[in-house]
């Protein structure tokens, strides 16, 4: 195994144990790629653990590159405010919803509340574009680090429909 001194530095975040476990058969296939038998990976673990941390980040940014490529929604809601962002090939739509009253939309009946009170007062609605920097799936992943989701984007789909 030729790698190098620990030169790779980690663009997003390590994957956590639950996502390694989802992930074990790529995981495998990485391995596979690297020329790293099972073997040899219990050998680096025990061995060379900086080697195989390594392994794990270049793995983990791996995936998360394929996963921010792919991605096409992200709602970040909290309990005052719901943002919804589309991700556009060249810039992010976002439409930002607040909620100025004692109402937690994180709740069942706060969410229920919002829904059925869209018109009310104490709901504001914001739209703007955003474009990314030289790094979009950065920009993604650093909403997503900030709380945001993944999602299909029924909400911005919905949402949007309503205010357009």
């Amino acid at each position: 195994m030729g790698i190098e001194k620990n030169v790779f530095s980690m663009k997003y975040a390590r994957l956590t144990k639950e996502q390694f476990e989802e992930l074990d058969q790529e995981f495998i296939n990485f391995l596979a790629t690297q020329s790293i038998t099972a073997d040899e990976w219990t050998n680096l673990k025990a061995n060379k653990p900086e080697m195989a941390e390594m392994e794990l980040d270049v793995f983990s940014d791996l995936i998360w590159e394929g996963v921010l490529g792919q991605a096409k929604y992200l709602e970040h809601i909290s309990p005052k405010n719901i943002h919804l962002f589309a991700l556009n090939d060249d810039h992010m739509h976002l439409i930002g919803i607040k909620v100025n009253n004692d109402i937690d939309v994180t709740t069942t009946e706060g969410f229920n509340w919002l829904r059925e009170n869209l018109m009310d007062d104490a709901v504001e609605f914001v739209q703007a574009k955003k474009d990314y920097s030289e790094d979009d799936k950065l920009d993604k992943f650093t909403l997503i680090e900030q709380g945001a989701n993944i999602t299909k984007g029924d909400l911005y789909n919905y949402m949007h429909k309503l205010i357009n």
